[in-house]
């Protein structure tokens, strides 16, 4: 009997390997299993068991068993060595290339931008339906923000232990404005600001906008931000903002603990040095808690939090926030002579889904897709990339890293796989320093499983390994 039920599982095995059965998805029933194999149910039971041991299956409670594909043993990406001068921000050219690719339908694996898939557009649509019959609120001005919408902001921020009120909060067009108002508030063109390294393009593109040098500090895939790094940037140039995120950075998916963010908090203050704050992918942790913000243990208004719905609710509606602390003054000024306003429709559209709890009942369902999605694309990358790729271990937000072995070209890999049709983001747009991530790519998660997309992450191995080989 146990040499039967063992053959079974293997069998199984097999199946979920070769994608039959993905990731997250349920079982058949085993006495339909019984009847397709054509053995007893006890001996269906017994492979599934078997199956939970090595990690493939996961049992619910009334619901079945469901694949749970296991975590595989691959190195995490090494911490860089940051360049030790400041240097000008140049961000846009490539940034805009690969927008403009995944618009022209490539297998969309650059751009961090979750499929609608995963996104709550029924309940974003009725709420927008309800939002549009209040007429002239619809329509007006909303400067600093519709109050309904700050108010469920305040609330939100209350619950992370920020004590904030809806007179701090300002309504932006997505965390990309957010941030580049808290940089003019805080900054003048030429100056020096520090960034995690590698960093989000987004930020180096902000940078770049507010005419600004930046100065990269050393990140850890694990522990994040080298604090060490960072204080000695501090004690050797006039460092005017440190932009950072602190929970699920992307592109290492980094979360800092709490010891770590009281002490980068207070060493900026000391330093007299304000904290942009981005905690975009706060809400998106994989498992146990919501992980604290650096403002919570922000006692001065030094911290300036920014953040938006476009990696939740929705990209399109443009709708983010920001939390100026004691530069509220010229924050605002910023943003009314830049723009005015914030469109007052998508405000009290989210302002009515956080209200009647839509928000937290859908995250509850998306922290587990996107915990899923993020796995899954990591155990493909594992079978298809050459040996001794490095990949990072996120526990949180839909990106991945991913180091390619010695100093095999991402940027060879990137234009080979555009040729093909598929869309990834070369290493290189996460620094100021050229050819300094050169052997590494971010993937995006956040799409639905399929066929395409286990092809192109097979077809990236194939041409990652061609780039390994080109290297002898």
């Amino acid at each position: 009997m146990s040499v039967l039920y063992n053959h079974i599982a293997d069998q199984l095995q097999t199946l979920i390997l070769d994608g039959v059965y993905r990731d997250g998805e349920r079982l058949p029933g085993v006495r339909l299993l019984s009847k397709q194999f054509g053995v007893s149910v006890s001996t269906i039971l017994q492979a599934h068991q078997t199956l939970e041991g090595r990690g493939y299956l996961q049992a619910r409670e009334r619901s079945g068993y469901f694949v749970r594909l296991p975590r595989l043993d691959m190195p995490e990406p090494a911490m860089s060595i940051s360049r030790a001068e400041p240097v000008a921000v140049s961000a846009r050219d490539m940034a805009l290339e690969l927008c403009l690719d995944e618009l022209n339908r490539m297998v969309p694996l650059a751009a961090a931008i979750p499929h609608a898939d995963f996104l709550p557009v029924r309940q974003i649509q009725q709420a927008s339906l309800w939002a549009a019959r209040h007429g002239f609120e619809t329509l007006d001005y909303a400067f600093p923000g519709k109050s309904a919408f700050r108010r469920q902001i305040a609330q939100r921020m209350t619950g992370l232990g920020c004590m904030v009120s809806p007179d701090d909060i300002l309504a932006t067009n997505g965390a990309q404005e957010a941030i580049i108002l808290a940089l003019r508030a805080v900054t003048e063109p030429g100056d020096i600001v520090a960034v995690e390294s590698p960093s989000f393009p987004g930020i180096l593109q902000a940078l770049d906008v507010v005419g600004l040098r930046v100065i990269e500090i050393p990140t850890h895939a694990t522990d994040g931000i080298s604090l060490e790094g960072l204080q000695l940037a501090l004690e050797q140039w006039p460092v005017k903002a440190c932009v950072m995120v602190a929970n699920h950075s992307n592109p290492l998916g980094t979360c800092l603990s709490d010891e770590r963010k009281v002490a980068l908090v207070n060493m900026l203050e000391a330093a007299g040095v304000p904290l942009i704050e981005d905690d975009i992918y706060g809400d998106l942790y994989h498992s146990g808690e919501r992980p604290r913000p650096a403002k919570t243990f922000d006692r001065t208004g030094n911290v300036i939090y920014c953040s938006s719905f476009s990696k939740t609710i929705s990209p399109g509606l443009r709708l983010g926030w920001m939390v100026p602390g004691r530069y509220r003054t010229e924050a605002r000024h910023q943003k009314y002579f830049s723009n005015l306003a914030t469109a007052s429709l998508p405000q009290l559209a989210v302002a009515r889904f956080l209200e009647q709890g839509g928000y937290d009942r859908y995250l509850r369902s998306a922290r587990q897709w996107y915990r899923d999605a993020t796995e899954r694309m990591r155990i493909a990358v594992g079978r298809s990339f050459p040996e001794g790729t490095a990949v990072s271990k996120p526990q949180g937000g839909f990106v991945l890293w991913v180091q390619l072995p010695g100093n095999a070209s991402g940027t060879r890999v990137y234009q080979l796989a555009r040729e093909e049709g598929i869309n990834v983001a070369p290493g290189r747009m996460f620094s100021t320093t050229a050819n300094k991530y050169e052997n590494c790519l971010r993937l995006n998660c956040a799409n639905p499983w399929n066929e395409r997309i286990e092809n192109a992450i097979h077809r990236l191995g194939i041409l990652a390994t061609q780039a390994v080989a080109e290297l002898s």
